[in-house]
C-alpha cells in the first residue's frame, strides 16, 4: 500500500479553532452524540484515504467498514474540509467513525459517470472562481461555477488572473461584460507576476473562514496560493509558450492554513463543470429569469417557444442578455436530465433491494 505523505505544514500541533472549529460545530458534535470521539478536519484526500488534522497533530485515516457498507453514494464519504469524529492511535493512524453534518458542500456531476456526484470540498464559506483573462475567459463557465456555489450556499468571488498578458482596455471590457451579466458578485483582477490586485484578495480573507479555489487547469490557482501564503506550498510549472497557460500540476485537493489565519482549499483544474442543482442554485444565479417566470402565462412555461412567456419577451427587448438566457436553458436541460437519471437509478436500486429481500425470504422457506 502506497504511503500518504503528511504535508509539511501540518507537522506542528494546532488548536481546532485555527482550522475553523466553532460553537456551531461543537453543538453539532454534541447533538450527534459524538462527544466521546476526537474531532479533526480532513485536510487531504486521495482515493478514499485521508490525512486528518486534530489538536494533537496529523493522522493518516481510513473510514470504518460500517461507514463504507452503509454509504449510499459519494456524499456519504469524507471530503477535504469535512469535520469528522475519529479514533487516533499512537502510530499516526486513525479511523473515521462519522462525518459531522456539513454546513455547505461544493459538488458537480462526476466526469464520465452521469447521475453520479463528485464532492469538491465541504464546509466552505467562500469560493474564488479563478479564470485567466486571456484564452481561458468564458462567462458561460463563470455562470456554471456561480450555480454550483449558489446550490452549495457558498459565497462566490470572481478572480481574473494574468492581467499582465493583455492591455488595460481589454481588462476593462471584460470587467464590463461580467458586470452586465453577473450582479452582486465581487470581481478582482490580478497578476501573479506583478502581484497587482493581490492585496485586494488578502483583504477579503478572514481568520477562521474557509475558502476554495475553483477553475480550469493552468489559470494560476497554485501560483495564487503560493503568493497568498508567502511561501512555495504548491509546485508550479513554467508558462507554455503555445497556450500562455501554466502547466497543470495540482493532482489532489488539499486544505492549507494561511499565515493570516485564513483557510484555503486548492483543487485540481476542472475541464467539465456539470451542475447538480437541487436547491435553487439556477434561480439564484439567473434571478431575473426566475423573477420574470412568475409573470409567464403558463405555470409550467419552459421559456423556449410559449406564447405569453415573460422571459422570451424580456430577451427580445434586450432586458435579459441573450447569451445568458441561452446558457440558462442549456443548464436547465442538463440539470433536468441529471435529476431524471438519479431518480431512475434510485428506482432501480429500490427494485433490486426488493428483489434481494424476496430472494432471501424464499431461500429461508426452502431451508425450513
Amino acid at each position: 500500500m502506497k504511503e500518504l505523505i503528511l504535508p509539511q505544514q501540518y507537522n506542528v500541533t494546532m488548536r481546532l479553532e485555527e482550522l475553523g472549529y466553532d460553537d456551531n460545530l461543537e453543538r453539532l458534535r454534541i447533538d450527534n452524540n459524538l462527544d466521546t470521539f476526537e474531532i479533526g478536519r480532513v485536510v487531504l484526500e486521495h482515493k478514499e484515504r485521508y490525512i486528518v488534522r486534530t489538536a494533537k497533530g496529523e493522522f493518516e485515516a481510513e473510514i470504518t467498514g460500517n461507514m463504507r457498507f452503509t454509504a449510499k453514494g459519494r456524499e456519504d464519504f469524507p471530503a477535504v474540509g469535512d469535520w469528522v469524529a475519529l479514533t487516533t492511535y499512537a502510530s499516526d493512524f486513525s479511523v473515521i467513525h462519522k462525518i459531522i453534518p456539513r454546513f455547505s458542500v461544493i459538488k458537480r456531476q462526476a466526469v464520465g459517470q452521469f447521475g453520479e456526484i463528485q464532492i469538491i470540498a465541504a464546509n466552505i464559506d467562500y469560493a474564488f472562481l479563478v479564470q485567466a483573462i486571456d484564452r481561458d475567459f468564458n462567462i458561460n463557465r463563470l455562470e456554471r461555477y456561480l450555480t454550483i456555489c449558489n446550490s452549495s450556499r457558498v459565497s462566490p468571488i470572481i478572480v481574473l488572473t494574468k492581467i499582465d498578458l493583455t492591455d488595460e482596455n481589454r481588462v476593462a471590457d471584460i470587467l464590463d461584460d461580467i458586470k452586465r451579466r453577473i450582479k452582486r458578485v465581487p470581481v478582482i483582477a490580478i497578476s501573479n507576476e506583478s502581484l497587482d490586485g493581490l492585496e485586494a484578495i488578502k483583504a477579503i480573507i478572514e481568520k477562521g473562514k474557509t475558502y476554495c479555489m475553483l477553475g480550469s487547469s493552468g489559470v494560476g490557482k497554485s501560483t495564487l496560493l503560493n503568493n497568498l501564503s508567502g511561501r512555495a506550498i504548491m509546485r508550479t510549472d513554467e508558462i507554455s509558450t503555445s497556450t500562455n497557460k501554466g502547466r497543470h500540476v495540482t493532482s489532489h485537493r488539499e486544505l492549507i492554513i494561511l499565515e493570516n489565519g485564513g483557510i484555503l482549499v486548492d483543487t485540481p483544474g476542472m475541464r467539465e463543470v456539470g451542475i447538480t442543482d437541487s436547491t435553487g442554485g439556477l434561480e439564484i444565479t439567473f434571478d431575473m429569469i426566475a423573477s420574470l417566470s412568475k409573470s409567464c402565462r403558463f405555470k409550467d412555461c419552459t421559456h423556449t417557444n410559449e406564447i405569453g412567456c415573460a422571459v422570451i419577451e424580456a430577451v427580445e427587448k434586450d432586458e435579459i442578455n441573450k447569451a445568458s438566457y441561452e446558457n440558462y436553458l442549456k443548464m436547465e436541460r442538463e440539470n433536468a436530465h441529471f435529476e431524471s437519471t438519479v431518480t431512475e437509478r434510485r428506482q432501480k436500486d429500490k427494485e433490486f433491494g426488493k428483489f434481494l429481500k424476496n430472494y432471501k425470504k424464499d431461500m429461508r422457506k426452502i431451508r425450513d
